[in-house]
């Protein structure tokens, strides 16, 4: 199991505190340090089973200067999108949690981390 995290996101820390109280073995990846190139996006993308403008941080700075509000959200857009979160990181929503099942889930929820600890 990995999860990517940004230490300052309290989403994160509560995902980290939990999977650790259940005794879960993980690796952690400082997502913003040790950023996902492209195709790493788009497996993360498939094992979630969403879209890559489903994991944008739409309200970052970055994301209203490169104006993602106004992309179409469609598989023409799909590879536009993957190079904005790849050049940008923080906009990748956090934290995500790559199952051993081989799924994955955006754990911002103690029931998503829970989800992720039972596959």
């Amino acid at each position: 199991m990995e999860i990517w995290i940004n230490p300052a996101c309290s989403k994160c820390r509560g995902a980290i505190s939990l999977l650790d109280a259940e005794g879960a073995e993980y690796t952690v990846r400082r997502y913003l340090e040790d950023v996902p190139g492209e195709d790493e996006i788009r497996a993360v993308l498939e094992r979630l089973g969403l879209e890559p403008w489903d994991i944008t941080r739409t309200q970052e700075a970055v994301a209203t200067e490169l104006g993602i509000e106004e992309w179409a959200r469609e598989a023409g857009t799909r590879d536009r999108w993957i190079a904005a979160l790849a050049s940008h990181p923080g906009l990748i929503q956090r934290p995500i949690i790559t199952a051993d099942d081989g799924t994955a889930v955006v754990g911002r929820t103690e029931d998503a981390v829970r989800d992720a600890l039972s596959r």
